[in-house]
């Protein structure tokens, strides 16, 4: 082997000369060198070696809609382009073309892209996309009729106000907003008070709800509202709450305690107050003049004054002949024609009619002032005298002689027996008002 060692240049051994000696040889599979690449970004997947976020920094996350049922067999073999063309043209219910919108989003579009192509806003998208699982729960519990009636282009808005609710819920809810003929804002009132109900353990007056029954906690919720205005400047407030939760309650129990708080909430000055005529339990009514002469039906009742009389009064009364005369199993000096009412013309045994001369310290509620100091006449079946935990009014002798005092209070402070159940209030006729009905009993 021949070693050279060249310190300096020398013409022998000269670059030139020795590739003229020994040429270089070309490698086996020449290749074109690479070109330059101009670069015009620069993608960095994202690792912790990059350094970390700084709080201005955002990460764009496109929605995406949470997962759906399965679009209907006759949308499930459609191209893109077709479940798209449902999309913009609404073809077909909402509930049915509602799920191409998560299979899409699957696919890799966004909501963004979606609305633009569709004109879908991405808000109402994620509304029928839940509110179509909503239906589907639906679907699993509720009969036909219930689902069916979710089935129009508004139903969405209710349906994805329930959301919230298990899927029994769900259903009592649908049912109850159905009888109600509730929208989008009731609904969402609705489910909030249901979700909210047991959460309110121990609150005022919750033990007299009932959480499975969706009336009773929306009743409450109104509830709770009329206590938190009864301290305010604003009275009518807690008035108007207490309307709407007997208008919405569907126990006995409850609304026995809405009414306790109604009869017990007036404004003690006796104007202003609570005027509960028409939220009581029993029909409140003003006769009309001439209303008796103009009645096709009528109804003769022994008047009493005093508790002996009460006991005394003739208990059959009936009319008989062509002309209808009064047969009675006894005498009785006094007596009064009534129009043919619901509640009276029932009476066939043991109805009586107490006169007072004014309303105020017999009814245990307080109304207008005018109206508290005028005559009033009440009506009782005498064949009813056990007193019930039903809400209802009664016949009894207090400290100050005969009055009308509630079940509820009666049964609180041991009393079980009564002179009879109160089915009437009358009240005598005016020249500035034909009649008042503040309760209908038909």
């Amino acid at each position: 082997m021949l070693s050279l060692t060249v310190n300096t240049p020398n013409p022998l051994f000269s670059s030139t000369r020795l590739h003229r000696l020994y040429p270089p040889q070309p490698p086996p599979n020449p290749q074109k060198p690479p070109k330059a690449l101009s670069i015009s970004a620069l993608i960095i997947p994202p690792s912790s070696s990059y350094g970390t976020k700084t709080p201005s920094q955002k990460v764009y996350q496109p929605y995406r809609p949470p997962p759906s049922s399965a679009p209907p067999p006759h949308y499930r073999n459609l191209d893109t382009n077709g479940r798209l063309d449902v999309l913009s043209n609404r073809l077909g219910s909402w509930f049915e073309y509602a799920p191409l919108i998560t299979a899409l989003i699957n696919e890799g579009f966004t909501s963004s892209t979606l609305e633009e192509i569709t004109g879908i806003a991405s808000i109402e998208q994620n509304l029928l996309v839940v509110a179509a699982q909503v239906r589907d729960s639906l679907v699993e519990l509720a009969d036909a009729e219930t689902v069916s009636f979710f089935d129009s282009p508004g139903s969405p808005d209710i349906l994805y106000e329930i959301r919230i609710l298990n899927s029994p819920e769900r259903v009592t809810t649908a049912r109850f907003i159905i009888e109600n003929g509730f929208g989008k804002k009731q609904a969402e009132e609705l489910a909030r008070s249901i979700n909210d109900f047991p959460r309110r353990y121990g609150d005022r007056g919750w033990d007299y709800f009932d959480g499975n029954s969706p009336g009773d906690c929306l009743a409450f919720m109104y509830f709770r509202q009329a206590h938190e205005h009864e301290s305010s400047f604003f009275p009518e407030l807690s008035k108007a709450a207490l309307e709407r939760a007997l208008e919405v309650v569907e126990t006995d129990r409850a609304r026995q305690r809405i009414e306790a708080d109604v009869v017990g909430g007036e404004n003690k000055d006796g104007d202003g107050g609570l005027n509960v005529d028409d939220l009581v339990r029993v029909p409140v009514v003003r006769m009309a003049v001439g209303e008796v002469a103009e009645s096709s039906v009528v109804v003769v009742l022994p008047v009493c004054g005093e508790e002996a009389e009460v006991e005394e009064a003739p208990w059959e009364v009936g009319m008989g002949g062509e002309f209808g005369v009064v047969q009675a199993e006894k005498g009785w000096s006094k007596w009064v024609v009534l129009p043919g009412w619901g509640p009276v013309k029932g009476l066939k045994r043991g109805g009586v009619a107490v006169a007072f001369k004014k309303g105020r310290g017999v009814l245990p509620w307080r109304g207008k002032r005018r109206d508290a100091n005028e005559e009033i006449i009440v009506v009782a079946d005498r064949g009813r005298k056990e007193v019930e935990f039903d809400g209802g009014f009664y016949l009894v002798v207090g400290e100050e002689g005969l009055r009308v005092e509630r079940g509820v209070k009666l049964r609180e402070s041991g009393v079980g027996v009564s002179l009879g159940t109160v089915v009437l209030v009358v009240r005598p006729p005016r020249e500035d008002v034909d009649q008042v009905g503040d309760d209908d009993w038909d």
